[in-house]
């Protein structure tokens, strides 16, 4: 169950940040806390979507949505993990190519969400019953790293790292088409496909998106790259990469229909970093891609 409230801004509170105001209504819950429903969009004025530092209007009505805690009724499962670090805050995994992040229609169980339910009883629960921990996600078929959270505070923290772009995620990619220059941004939208709900395009009313790239190697016919995210769009390395013509090899949503058959995209989150939000230690991780990734991209070399 979710539990609904709605406020509304007297003259008193006129001109006073949205978060400070929700702060002062909710003694009990802290500001981050606020903070972070407010960047998930759990926070509304007026029906809209704001930012934390809106300047509230009398008459104007808050309307936000508090996901209740529920018994955790998903199965822990005894599924190997790759834990590349792990203290009493928060743990780094290197997702394998294959894996499903959580459960949902059709994938509840052999998700990493069991696999840590499994390895440890001590994760977050901003984000409900379903993702416990999961400050971020990478798509089944991409592999590489990505922070689970084990406690609240932790995960409000690293989630306003993500908010305000602070958070360093860098992928490798191999992509249909030989890139000409070296390296380029994509700054476009990103939203729903109008013409098709299951998959993400760029769109003009879509959410910023920018992704930069470099090309590490190139072929006639391929292209092997780096991706570094400012935001984190559903697909955004596929719809960006498609945008500009350069489809990633394997993608069965966004490739093309001539692309190799390897289960899946040939993408990989190599690296990643982020401040510690209890030690405020800089973190830094980097795993290689897989041997199949690898195996991909010496097929290519040996073709020329």
């Amino acid at each position: 169950m979710t539990k609904i409230f709605n406020y509304s801004v007297t003259s008193e509170q006129a001109k006073t940040r949205l978060d400070k105001l929700l702060s002062d209504v909710n003694p009990d819950t802290s500001r981050s806390q606020i903070q972070l429903w407010i960047n998930l969009n759990l926070v509304k004025v007026n029906s809209e979507d704001v930012k934390a530092n809106y300047k509230c209007q009398p008459g104007d009505v808050i309307e936000w949505t508090v996901p209740q805690t529920e018994p955790l009724n998903i199965q822990a499962e005894n599924i190997p993990l790759d834990i590349v670090y792990e203290d009493t805050d928060l743990l780094v995994v290197n997702k394998p190519k294959g894996m499903v992040v959580h459960p949902s229609a059709g994938h509840q169980s052999g998700t990493l969400v069991n696999a840590l339910l499994y390895h440890c009883n001590d994760l977050s629960g901003i984000n409900g019953v379903e993702r416990p921990g999961i400050v971020h996600r990478i798509d089944k078929d991409t592999s590489g790293l990505l922070v689970v959270a084990k406690n609240d505070i932790a995960h409000t923290h690293l989630s306003d790292q993500m908010a305000a772009k602070t958070i360093e995620r860098k992928y490798v990619a191999i992509v249909h088409g030989e890139i000409a220059h070296e390296t380029g941004l994509i700054d476009a939208p990103i939203g729903r496909d109008p013409k098709d709900r299951q998959k993400m395009s760029v769109v003009d009313n879509g959410k910023p998106a920018v992704t930069h790239f470099r090309v590490l190697q190139h072929f006639p016919d391929y292209t092997y790259i780096e991706c570094q995210l400012e935001t984190g769009r559903t697909h955004q390395i596929r719809v960006h990469m498609k945008y500009i013509g350069y489809p990633l090899v394997g993608d069965p949503k966004y490739g093309p229909r001539k692309t190799m058959d390897i289960g899946g995209q040939a993408l990989h989150a190599k690296k990643l970093g982020f401040t510690h939000p209890i030690t405020k230690d800089w973190l830094d991780f980097e795993v290689e891609a897989p041997e199949q990734f690898k195996e991909v991209l010496s097929y290519i070399e040996k073709m020329y």
